[in-house]
């Protein structure tokens, strides 16, 4: 729980906010705040290190076309991998980054990511990339445009949760498409800003009628019977756990059915 700012002692539960209401709470969220602060300074220094503009910009734009794929392979293999909820050293990990947010998707604390989970990866993945192509003011750049990238997916992610129809056809398709991976099958449309990876590797479903609805769209194959293996995730858990689901969220209806 954050403990300060807008956020100190309250949560944000986006089943019962409006657009306007996402927006302050979006741009007050000190995760946030920090991304934007990070880029305004790496701009700054890719400014002060940088010869000519050609080599950080094309660093910034090989970021930005790479990102979908990152987005798609992270989100498939690691955060709905089995692997981190079997070790008490990485339990506390998937729980944070991934198990919450599928057990209460409205939870706008659990949505956004925590620094310590997502500044390392993109400093891994950005900072040698940029280096590569032009050393240390590309990879400023590199960076800087992997924050800002970050941020916005962090929003269209908020906007996906949020009970309204955007005016924007594609954030009404990408919204759609992730609704779907959460009510009904979350086997499939790994992407948030971008499906074109999961059309690629085959796991895309339009309608819930192409593929079944799966009793793990909550848990990521946590089971109570996996709880009594690896009951780490489980004895950090408050509260009762979201039920494997007989029929969707009734505030997302899943398009198809």
């Amino acid at each position: 729980m954050v403990n300060f700012g807008v956020w100190a002692g309250r949560k944000y539960f986006l089943d019962k906010m409006s657009l306007g209401d996402l927006v302050k709470a979006y741009f007050t969220y000190y995760a946030i705040l920090v991304y934007l602060a990070l880029a305004a300074a790496a701009i700054a220094l890719s400014v002060a290190l940088s010869d000519g503009l050609l080599a950080p910009l094309l660093s910034a734009a090989v970021v930005i076309l790479l990102y979908p794929l990152v987005e798609y392979l992270l989100h498939r293999f690691v955060l709905h991998a089995q692997f981190l909820y079997k070790s008490p050293l990485t339990a506390k990990l998937w729980k944070r980054i991934h198990f919450d947010h599928h057990q209460n998707p409205n939870d706008l604390s659990v949505l956004f990511g925590a620094l310590h989970t997502t500044l390392p990866p993109i400093a891994l993945i950005t900072l040698p990339l940029g280096w590569a192509i032009g050393g240390p003011g590309s990879a400023a750049a590199a960076c800087a445009a992997g924050l800002l990238v970050f941020a916005f997916y962090e929003f269209c992610h908020c906007v996906q949760h949020l009970p309204f129809k955007p005016k924007s056809a594609w954030l009404q398709r990408i919204k759609k498409s992730h609704i779907a991976h959460h009510f009904h099958n979350e086997q499939g449309n790994f992407g948030i800003t971008s499906f074109v990876w999961d059309r690629a590797f085959g796991t895309y479903y339009a309608h819930a009628k192409q593929i079944g609805r799966s009793p793990t769209v909550f848990n990521l194959g946590y089971t109570m019977a996996q709880t009594e293996r690896y009951p780490w995730v489980e004895q950090l858990s408050e509260g009762p756990r979201r039920a494997d689901p007989t029929c969707p969220d009734p505030t997302y209806p899943v398009p198809g059915e």
